[in-house]
Parts: C-alpha cells; structure tokens; sequence
C-alpha cells in the first residue's frame, strides 16, 4: 500500500485558544475601531515587558517605517542607507518621502548589513541608516550608534523578526531612535495583519501620535488635554482596528510558550542537519556572542542557486514546503536604474543560496523527522 503523501507548508499561524473570545469581548465593548482597551493592553505589555519608551500598534510594519520617516522629516534629496537584503519596505518607506536609497551589502557570514561598510557611505546628505535584525538576530549595534553621534543620522530599526530577542541583554527595537515590528501571520507573534511602531526619543513621542491619527490632536483631545481637536500636520490612519489587537493581546498572553515551542523547533533542526553542515553541503548563519536566537526563522544557505532550486523541488515533490526569501532590492526592476551599480556580493549570494525551512509552532517531533530524513536524502543522492 502507497504510503500517503503529508503536506508539510511553510508556515501555518498558531492559534492559542483566547482570539476569538477576545475579539467577541471587544465587539461587545462597541468600541472597535482604533485604540480600544485591548490596544491599550498590548501597548502596557510590550512598555512593561520590555522598557519601550512609547509603542502605539499600526496596521502594518510597513506603516510604522512610514511614520519613522515622516517623523525624522524625510525630504526630496536626503539619502538614506538601508541593506541591499531586505524586504521592499525598508526601502520603499523612505522612497515615498522622497530620499535616496544608498544600499549596502550583508556580512560575510550573516544577512544582517554589514556595519563595518556603512561609514564609507555616508555623505553629508546622509538622513538615517536602516538596519535589519535578519531572524532576529541583532545587528552589532553599538558601533552604528556612535557612528550616528559622529555623524548626526537617525537610526531606524526594522525590527520585523524580532520579537523578544536581544544585543546584549537590550531588546531589539529599543536601540535605534525608532523601530519598527511585524505581527504579519508569518510571524512569531500574530494579529494577520498587523505592526507596531516603537519611539525611543522623546522629542517624536507627541507627532507620533498625531501623524498615526490623520495628522489631528485627537489622541489629546481624547485624554482631555485640549478642548478640541483639528488638523495640525500630515499624517494618515495608521492604527488598527481593537479588533486585531484583541487577536495580538491573545498571542502577547502566551508568548512565552510560543517561544519555547518555536526554540525546541530550531534547536531540533539544529542538532539535526549538523552532520550535513559538518560536510560542507551548506552552511549555517553565525549567530555573534552579543545576539540571542528568537527562533523566528531557521534558514541554510545551501552552495548554490542550482542546488538550492533542486533542493526546493525534491522537498516539494514529497510534500515539504521550503522557500528562498528575498532578492537583492539594487537589482529589483523598480530601483536597479535608480541607484549606483555596486557590487553585493554578500546579498546576492544570500538571494541565490539561502533557503528557508519550515517553522510553526504545530510542527511535530514526527513532522521534524520527516523533513530532515528528506534532506539526508536529497544530499545522499546529490550531495557529491
């Protein structure tokens, strides 16, 4: 009898129990849209839990890196330096504002931009860096930060991945003049939609609020702090729904088991596929002394697009979902005739090599086995 073939996705999110009932409770609350009480409770969480100055949720963490540049006043002609491997959005933020992007290549032996590249690309025209903890793993930050006070920029911490991880013993997120989180169902903690905007200096914490609310003082006005409210700068409607928030409150409660869960899946992946690294048929990311492991994502960088391509394939065909993640954004169709030709040789070996494994919380100690004896499999056949 054909033994049945199992269907092993990328991703799946994880649902703790509580979502709908407290989605139900804030529906009932009849009030639902933005800044309702389950907003209010994942912004004490993430103040409390982790010493943030000021968070306020978004419906995106696109839409939090588009406040971070409207709030440090992004202008026609100002440059702005973000990694060549990243997602759109790092970037496209900052376009909208009208600033040019100066990429810069990854590290040798991790995805994170390389800090070391950034000083021979600041010009006087230099706005901010952004920078990426890639998996969650902390970007070394404390030369970037002197290098800002040396050179007066603003850094911006597109802290997609990184929830709940840490650069020496300081949260991620809570180190640049502003950060930014997804809560996108890919992520480790979800609302489907959804991201927050953190402010770690003071002089944004009152027009942060205001650009989040259409550019009106309504969020003062609500606290009573002035008798009416108008029209006062630019801004949009960048808070979401109570609703989405009751979902995130939900997963913020059980974030630590999460976390245990998603830990015991990476290390098991890990230990496992160790005596194929140890041949040489791929490689794993470095993960520096100053850094923890969030568990957001285990990736490999395997040796070449080829082999990576007939990897993907081989897992697919027996029911394993694993997927490449981004492509270079200096030699995207939009932005390659916008931007200098310099060599990434780091990013542009990550877009060609570096391959992605499943990872949610529901994966079983039988679904981990079944997806590392396939790939003991594939280099048994291929491995050469």
């Amino acid at each position: 009898m054909e033994k049945e073939k199992r269907h092993i996705g990328f991703n799946k999110p994880y649902l703790t129990g509580k979502e709908t009932e407290y989605i139900l409770e804030s529906v009932k609350s009849r009030k639902i849209s933005g800044d309702g009480m389950f907003t209010k409770k994942c912004h004490d969480f993430f103040e409390k839990r982790y010493g943030f100055k000021k968070v306020l949720l978004t419906t995106s963490c696109t839409d939090a890196l588009e406040m971070s540049a409207i709030l440090i006043d992004i202008k026609e002609g100002d440059e702005v330096i973000v990694p060549a491997y990243t997602f759109v959005s790092s970037a496209n933020a900052f376009v909208l504002r009208g600033a040019r992007i100066i990429f810069c290549d990854s590290e040798e032996d991790t995805p994170n931009i390389d800090i070391k590249k950034i000083e021979m690309l600041l010009t006087p025209k230099t706005k901010a860096v952004v920078v990426v903890h890639y998996a969650g793993i902390g970007v070394d930050m404390d030369p970037l930060i002197e290098l800002s006070k040396r050179h007066n920029f603003f850094i911006i911490e597109d802290a997609a991945h990184s929830i709940d991880s840490y650069y020496k013993g300081r949260p991620l997120g809570s180190l640049g003049h502003i950060s930014a989180f997804s809560f996108h169902e890919t992520k480790n903690v979800i609302s489907g939609e959804g991201g927050m905007i953190v402010i770690n200096d003071e002089r944004f914490f009152a027009r942060a609020e205001i650009i989040r609310e259409k550019g009106t003082n309504r969020s003062s006005f609500f606290r009573g702090e002035v008798d009416k409210y108008g029209w006062v700068d630019i801004g949009s409607s960048f808070l979401p729904s109570d609703i989405l928030a009751a979902f995130l409150f939900a997963q913020l409660e059980n974030l630590d088991d999460i976390q245990n869960k998603r830990k015991y899946i990476w290390e098991y992946y890990y230990k496992k596929l160790m005596p194929l690294k140890d041949k040489g048929y791929f490689k794993y990311s470095h993960i520096p002394d100053y850094a923890t492991n969030n568990a957001h994502m285990f990736f490999i960088e395997c040796r070449n697009q080829t082999e990576r391509s007939e990897l993907i394939s081989y897992l697919k065909e027996n029911g394993i979902y694993a997927v490449f993640h981004y492509l270079s954004l200096n030699e995207s169709p939009y932005y390659k005739d916008k931007c200098e030709k310099t060599e990434m040789v780091n990013s542009d070996r990550y877009t060609d090599c570096l391959l992605r494994l499943p990872m949610y919380y529901e994966l079983s100690d039988d679904d981990l086995k079944y997806i590392t004896d396939h790939i003991f499999n594939f280099y048994k056949v291929n491995g050469g």
